[in-house]
């Protein structure tokens, strides 16, 4: 879908912005700069309208979902004491931890499988006893159970782990897990890819080129990818920037990657909230709309911006579906990592809720595959009629290559 882009300048104030909205009604590219003028302005309205402005002209009023599922099957983690944004990690034999067994895997999906679950969303720690066969045989599985649904899993992070412990490159890696029935992978482990940010937030964690060369890998192989940036942490407007250039760029080469998702860091039951001596909500909503914003205006050749209900609160992600968002994440079932942060929101939400979610907003629900591409509208108030996925996904890739 797209449309032609009007822009209702009357509603920018900043001249600054202003001006950034000429150079986007004018076709050029946002540089760093700019990014981070819109971090700095108080026009959050202006910023909010020219993203909005944006994605209605690539996909007027549609919002769509994934009917998903989470499994986290361990949380024993090798970063435990380096990673300190986290409070879901344990050391194998500290208390809470834990690493499913296959039957346990499979006792959850079926717990959550109600025959509408369309994708498990599969990530976890850095064990050890958690190698390439633990996940091989365990998408098989799935697979050979539910062959319907989709398995998005296993961040870059999760990769180089495997990668590490089994003495293989990451080619081999994602060959082997995709033979198994690996589909796409999310984009969490990215965090924020200053150096400086690393070594006080996430120390020993893969760095930035590593992440990027993980993803860079996987779409060579023809595997699609998220990508992801958590803040609201201890990084600058500059910071963020970066990163969202090192995204754009590898973008631009391989333009393999989905969706984008900022992530709003939690800094309750976790060292670095501690250190910051900060509990609570640790980002605003404006910052919260800032990111989803500026990351649709920025990342031009990255067609789909979602907004975590989990982390930003259903109704911030609301009001996000006019500031750039045009995907909000899904069903859920049960989320443990965010949770373990501080999260406060539901770990799941009905179809219903979703759906009223997205009407509140004046905006056209739609479910959609993990290739975004659409699998039913519901229009009006009613259950909507199921429509035909299209031939090609959202970047203009053939729906068979987007499956390999």
């Amino acid at each position: 879908m797209s449309g032609a882009l009007t822009i209702p300048f009357a509603r920018i104030t900043d001249p600054v912005v202003r001006r950034i909205a000429e150079r986007v009604a004018a076709g050029e590219r946002l540089t760093q700069a700019d990014g981070v003028a819109m971090f700095a302005s108080a026009d959050l309205t202006g910023i909010g309208v020219l993203a909005d402005a944006v994605n209605r002209a690539r996909h007027g009023d549609i919002v769509t979902f994934a009917s998903n599922q989470h499994i986290n099957p361990t949380n024993i983690c090798t970063l435990r004491t380096t990673c300190v944004f986290c409070g879901y990690a344990r050391l194998p034999k500290e208390a809470g931890a834990y690493r499913y067994t296959l039957e346990q895997v499979m006792a959850e999906a079926r717990t959550g499988n109600n025959g509408m679950t369309r994708e498990f969303h599969i990530v976890g720690g850095l064990d050890m006893q958690a190698g390439l066969e633990y996940y091989t045989t365990m998408f098989r599985a799935l697979k050979a159970e539910l062959p319907h649904v989709h398995i998005k899993a296993l961040t870059a992070v999760e990769i180089a782990h495997i990668a590490r412990i089994e003495k293989k490159t990451w080619a081999e890696v994602l060959t082997a897990l995709k033979e198994a029935g690996l589909d796409t992978m999310p984009g969490g482990g990215a965090e924020t890819f200053s150096a400086a940010v690393r070594e006080e937030i996430a120390r020993k964690k893969l760095g930035a080129a590593d992440y990027v060369g993980v993803h860079r890998t996987a779409h060579e192989l023809g595997i699609r990818t998220n990508c992801t940036m958590l803040y609201g942490h201890v990084e600058t407007y500059a910071d963020r920037m970066e990163h969202l250039q090192m995204l754009r760029d590898l973008q631009d080469e391989t333009g393999g990657f989905l969706a984008y998702i900022p992530l709003a860091y939690h800094p309750d039951d976790n060292e670095l909230g501690k250190r910051l001596n900060r509990q609570g909500i640790a980002t605003s909503g404006v910052d919260d709309l800032k990111n989803l914003a500026i990351g649709r205006l920025f990342l031009d050749n990255i067609a789909h911006i979602k907004s975590h209900w989990i982390m930003v609160t259903p109704f911030l992600s609301q009001i996000a579906l006019h500031y750039g968002v045009n995907d909000l994440e899904g069903t859920v079932v049960r989320e443990k990592i965010y949770h373990a942060v501080g999260a406060q929101t539901t770990q799941a939400m009905s179809l219903d809720d979703l759906l009223k979610l997205i009407r509140g907003a004046g905006k056209v629900p739609a479910e959609r595959d993990s290739f975004y591409r659409v699998l039913r509208k519901f229009e009006g108030t009613e259950d909507g009629r199921r429509t035909d996925a299209s031939a090609e996904d959202s970047f203009g890739h053939p729906s068979s290559v987007s499956a390999a």
